[in-house]
C-alpha cells in the first residue's frame, strides 16, 4: 500500500503536515520503498528509538558493510565519510563516548554562557543594519550569518576566511537529505576536501600559538592521557559549524513566516516578550527544522506486531512526532506558551544535540532583538521553500520594517 510520504515533492514539503498525520493515523510504521526505509512517525515510537541501543547511527563498530548486507560507498566519496564518520553525530560507544566526554570538556556550560554577551552583540549589529536598510532578506541578513559568526567566533576563524564557512556546510549537509544525486555528491566531497585541508592549517597555528577559541581547548582537552585526534578535532569542528548553524537558521526564518501566518500569536508575542523562551520551544515544535534523523537497526526489534529485521534503516520523523496529537494537545494550533513541550528538535539519548544551549542563546537573541527594534515587521511576498525535506527551509524571506 502507498504511504503518503512524497519528501522530493514540491507540494509536500511546502506542507508536510497533513500527509504525515495520515502517515500516523495509518499506523506506527511503514516501509517506504523509494529510500528503502521504514518510516516511524509517532512521538511515542520516535523518543524511544532515539534512546534505543539496539539502533546505530551507523554499523561499522559492530558489522563490516557485507555482513551488514549493504554496499560500501565508492571511493571516490571517501574525504567526505572520512570527515563524517569521525564526528560524534555518526559515531557509537565506544568511540562516541571518549569523544563526547573529550569535547565536552572544551565546550563546557561556562563556554556557551561566555558566549552570550557576543551573541546578543552580532545580533544587534545585524538588525542594526537589516533596520537602516528598511528590511530585506530576512534569511540572508540576519539568520544565516548570526550563528555563522557565533561559531566562527567560537573556533577562531579568521574574520577574512569566515564566508567560506557557509558554502562548504551547504554542500557537505547536501549528502543529508534522500537519495542523494552524483553532482551533490561531488560537491560535499569537494567541501570536505577543502574544509578539512583548511581546518589542518588552522590546527596547526593553534598547536604553535594557542588562543582563547575552542579548538585551543580542543587541542588541549585530555581526560586520563587520552586525547582527540587531528581528524577527530576536524570533523567536531565541522559538525559545530553544520549541526550548530543549519537548524537555528530554518528556525529564525521558518519561525518568523509562522508568526506572520499566525498574527494573534505574532501580536501577543509583541506585547509580552517574558513569552520568548516558551516561543522559541514552540517554533521548533510546530515547524520543526530536521524533519528526519535516520538509525540502523543492529539488533532486530519489533514495532506494533511488525518485526524489522537487523540491517534495516529506520526514518524517524520528527516534524511528525512533534505534531502528534497523543502527546500534544492541539498539535496544529501555533501556542507560543505551550506550557508542556517536550519536542524532539533536539533529538534524545546520547545524541542529543551538544549545541542545543548555544541555539537557544542565538534563537533568543536574534527573536528578541528583531521584536524589540523592529516591531512592525512585515511581509512582503509569500515565500518558496529550498527542495529538501531532511534539512527543511525557506529560499528567503522578504521583510519590510
Amino acid at each position: 500500500m502507498d504511504v503518503p510520504f512524497d519528501p522530493w515533492s514540491p507540494a509536500f514539503v511546502a506542507d508536510p503536515y497533513p500527509a504525515l498525520t495520515e502517515l500516523r493515523e495509518r499506523g506506527r510504521v511503514h516501509w517506504f520503498e523509494p529510500t528503502r526505509q521504514w518510516l516511524v512517525p509517532h512521538h511515542a515510537d520516535v523518543s524511544a528509538l532515539l534512546r534505543d541501543r539496539r539502533l546505530g547511527r551507523t554499523y561499522l563498530h559492530r558489522f563490516s558493510h557485507e555482513e551488514f548486507g549493504r554496499t560500501p560507498p565508492p571511493p571516490e566519496h571517501d574525504p567526505f565519510h572520512t570527515l563524517n564518520d569521525h564526528g560524534l553525530l555518526d559515531l557509537e560507544a565506544p568511540d562516541h563516548t571518549r569523544i563526547r566526554r573529550l569535547v565536552t570538556k572544551a565546550f563546557t556550560p561556562r563556554t556557551v554562557q561566555a558566549l552570550e554577551p557576543v551573541v546578543r552583540r552580532i545580533a544587534a549589529g545585524l538588525v542594526a543594519d537589516f533596520k537602516k536598510a528598511g528590511g530585506g532578506d530576512l534569511l540572508a541578513e540576519i539568520a544565516e550569518p548570526l550563528p555563522v559568526e557565533v561559531i566562527a567566533e567560537m573556533l577562531g576563524i579568521p574574520r577574512s576566511d569566515r564566508h567560506l564557512l557557509r558554502p562548504w556546510s551547504a554542500d557537505i549537509c547536501g549528502m543529508y537529505e534522500l537519495n542523494p544525486s552524483q553532482d551533490t555528491a561531488a560537491r560535499a566531497v569537494r567541501a570536505s576536501v577543502e574544509f578539512t585541508g583548511y581546518l589542518r592549517e588552522l590546527i596547526a597555528v593553534r598547536r604553535a600559538e594557542p588562543g582563547e577559541d575552542l579548538i585551543s581547548a580542543l587541542i588541549s582537552a585530555h581526560d586520563e592521557g587520552d586525547r582527540l585526534s587531528e581528524q577527530e578535532m576536524i570533523s567536531t569542528c565541522v559538525l559545530l559549524l553544520n549541526a550548530g548553524h543549519e537548524a537555528t537558521v530554518n528556525t529564525t526564518a521558518n519561525g518568523w513566516w509562522t508568526l506572520f501566518r499566525h498574527p494573534e500569536q505574532l501580536a501577543a508575542l509583541r506585547a509580552d516578550h517574558s513569552l520568548l523562551s516558551t516561543a522559541v520551544e514552540e517554533l521548533m515544535r510546530y515547524d520543526t527544522p530536521l524533519q528526519l534523523f535516520e538509525r540502523w537497526v543492529l539488533d532486530d526489534i519489533e514495532i506494533d506486531g511488525t518485526v524489522v529485521p537487523r540491517g534495516s534503516e529506520l526514518a524517524l520523523l520528527f516534524g511528525s512526532a512533534n505534531r502528534d496529537a497523543a502527546r500534544f494537545p492541539h498539535p496544529d494550533t501555533l501556542d507560543l506558551a505551550r506550557p508542556d513541550n517536550p519536542h524532539v528538535a533536539f533529538g534524545a539519548g546520547i545524541h542529543y544535540c551538544l549545541g542545543a544551549p548555544l541555539a537557544r542563546v542565538e534563537l533568543a537573541a536574534s527573536f528578541g532583538e528583531l521584536l524589540r527594534e523592529a516591531p512592525g515587521m512585515r511581509l512582503v511576498e509569500e515565500p518558496r521553500w529550498k527542495r529538501g525535506f531532511v534539512i527543511r527551509g525557506l529560499e528567503e524571506l522578504r521583510v519590510e520594517l
